[in-house]
């Protein structure tokens, strides 16, 4: 594994669950197969759970890890080519990832979308170019589409949880107070509609997705009817696709309950956090027994060192 940026880098994805769930039974059971690599983590934007989960899963493989929050410890980057830098920006992304695949044997990258332009953020310009010049394994700590670790999480928590061979999974928007990305919402719809599980996305009309991600997604715009019989529901907020980056609603109305869950198959609840409670996701819910954000949280450990085991594996098989 070179990259790690979506489904598609997986061969498949039932392999790195089951992996994951070995891991997770025996946490230090590969803490040799690290030794003396680096891993360089990369922050263009906030992290708790992506930060800390993915440095811990390469201590436990005995990895050495370098962490930098590049948009305050940095200098003013350049992503743009063929342009004079006669203005703010002081180092070219060009000399700054080839710099960084000097020092470290794999990198993670978390980079946000500006929600302005959906091209630009959709053509993934900065991952790419991480990719391009530092010349190393690279994983997307989440990036302006997609967040594949956390999609990966999500499909151990219900592949370790379900109760039933092929549960229902529904996807619901939820209200929120300002923009927020699609990477979310597009990287559990893809990894989904991979998977063995009938999925749904319930959302107002004009929060579609890209469609790139949602074929064979059923989507139903009534969240009653969505969430009939299901047995995992995942609850996140996301702006407009087609009219890019605007809130076209905040309805309340669309706020999980428990008094909600009774149409369903005595359904778990999923969010991948930060949640504002009782706007996006109810005290109710959040404190009581259907919620499994925890849980998940927790899980966020085992996906980033099946994917880092993968890659030290893949890319440098001496490494112990």
């Amino acid at each position: 594994m070179k990259k790690f940026t979506s489904v598609k880098d997986v061969a498949n994805i039932y392999d790195l669950v089951n992996d994951a769930l070995v891991l997770k039974r025996n946490p230090l059971g590969y803490n040799e197969i690290g030794k003396n690599k680096t891993l360089g983590l990369i922050f263009m934007n906030p992290s708790l759970r992506t930060r800390l989960s993915t440095q811990k899963a390469a201590v436990n493989l005995g990895m050495d890890v370098m962490v930098m929050n590049i948009d305050k410890e940095g200098w003013a980057l350049e992503t743009r080519d063929g342009v004079i830098m006669n203005g703010t920006t002081v180092e070219h992304i060009r000399e700054a990832a080839a710099v960084m695949g000097q020092y470290f044997d794999i990198l993670g990258l978390r980079s946000f979308p500006n929600l302005k332009n959906r091209e630009e953020d959709y053509n993934e310009d900065i991952l790419q170019k991480f990719i391009t010049y530092s010349g190393l394994p690279v994983i997307s700590l989440e990036s302006g589409t997609l967040h594949p670790l956390q999609s990966l999480t999500d499909l151990i928590t219900i592949e370790e949880l379900k109760t039933v061979k092929r549960p229902k999974v529904v996807l619901t928007w939820a209200p929120h107070v300002k923009a927020l990305p699609q990477a979310v919402p597009n990287s559990f719809a893809e990894w989904m509609s991979a998977a063995e599980v009938d999925f749904v996305i319930t959302h107002p009309e004009g929060y579609e997705l890209d469609p790139a991600y949602t074929n064979g997604a059923t989507i139903i715009y009534n969240q009653d009817e969505a969430l009939q019989h299901a047995d995992f529901i995942y609850v996140k907020n996301w702006s407009s696709y087609h009219q890019y980056g605007q809130v076209l609603t905040q309805d309340p109305s669309w706020l999980l309950t428990n008094k909600r869950l009774e149409i369903t198959n005595n359904a778990r609840i999923m969010h991948c956090l930060p949640v504002r409670r009782d706007l996006e996701l109810s005290s109710e819910i959040l404190d009581g027994p259907a919620s499994l954000v925890i849980h998940q949280a927790a899980n966020r450990v085992w996906a980033a060192q099946t994917v880092l085991k993968k890659m030290l594996e893949t890319n440098y098989p001496f490494a112990s």
